[in-house]
């Protein structure tokens, strides 16, 4: 069995080629809920969604994420009644909200609610929530404190950012398997997700830091930051204000007391061989995923690394 920790567009890109390279039924994907939101009175998990989209064949090409070919009838709507509209949820999408919050109104949890939702989207993978309790991420910055969402959609990711936390995090546990799936798992692989706000979430949780340092199984992580600077979104500028630098090393920084093997991309020959000197195993690939032949190809190629690690 393989867990894969993900957030993000990218995230769902490597999980779409490790669908198809590997048996579902073998994988189990732990996923980001820090960007979670109330939109409308509805219950939104956007990285949730994005994973569940990408495993069921509906998730847009185009945009990387909400539902392929979706229409945004409602928000247009919504627009001309003066509701809040700047984030967007197509009407194929409010669906996926509606039954979700419907569940949880029930009295399910959002592990519960995912399940559900990904066996009435055909999905054989096993797809968990880092927790069913709340945590938010949050950013201070410039413009006061900002939901993750406020600050990537509202905002555009633009204004200067001070710390990043994660509200409620102390608190809250792991969702159940999660730890279940550390302790099992062959192989953990990181997706080339944002450090900061897809994987830093997770990691906040009590507990699921230990178990990954616990592991014998072996820990892959693929880089979200290719040539000094990210595939897409913010991550470069929070992980210097993290303190970490804008690169493979920076990555390498994030995940440095559990990680054996960090996959990057060609462009990063380089500052590779710099970190291999410093001790680290790295693999070089091409890893931008534009196509479903490339998600295949990097699911392939890190899949075999995972097969020729050992756990140090």
């Amino acid at each position: 069995m393989m867990a894969v920790f993900t957030g993000g567009t990218g995230g769902a890109k490597l999980v779409q080629g490790l669908q198809q390279v590997v048996p579902p039924e073998q994988l189990t994907v732990i996923v980001n809920t820090g960007d979670d939101l109330e939109w409308w009175g509805l219950h939104v998990s956007p990285d949730i969604d994005s994973v569940l989209y990408a495993l069921a064949g509906l998730l847009s090409q185009d945009r990387g994420w909400g539902v392929e070919g979706d229409s945004f009838r409602c928000l247009e709507r919504m627009t001309q009644l003066g509701g809040p509209s700047w984030f967007s949820l197509g009407d194929l999408d409010l669906a996926t909200h509606l039954t979700r919050t419907a569940m949880l109104r029930a009295g399910k949890t959002l592990s519960e609610a995912t399940a559900e939702l990904a066996q009435k989207l055909g999905i054989c993978a096993r797809v968990l929530p880092m927790s069913d309790d709340r945590v938010s991420t949050m950013l201070d910055t410039a413009k006061g404190t900002l939901t993750f969402q406020e600050y990537f959609v509202r905002e555009r990711h633009q204004v200067e950012v001070h710390a990043v936390r994660f509200g409620g995090a102390e608190q809250a546990s792991p969702a159940p398997g999660v730890i279940e799936s550390i302790e099992r798992a062959e192989a953990l692989i990181f997706a080339p997700s944002n450090p900061v706000t897809s994987i830093g979430p997770i990691l906040a949780v009590p507990g699921i830091r230990d178990a990954l340092r616990r592991t014998v199984a072996p820990i892959v992580a693929v880089s979200p930051i290719v040539g000094g600077a990210a595939v897409s979104g913010p991550a470069g500028r929070l992980m210097e204000m993290m303190g970490w630098p804008s690169s493979i090393a920076g990555v390498a920084k994030a995940y440095e007391d559990f990680l054996d093997v960090l996959v990057v991309d060609e462009a990063d020959q380089d500052p590779a061989q710099r970190l291999r000197k410093q001790g680290l195993r790295v693999e070089c690939a091409r890893t931008i995923m534009r196509s479903d032949e490339d998600k295949r190809a990097v699911a392939r190629f890190v899949v075999d690394v995972c097969s020729t690690t050992v756990s140090s």
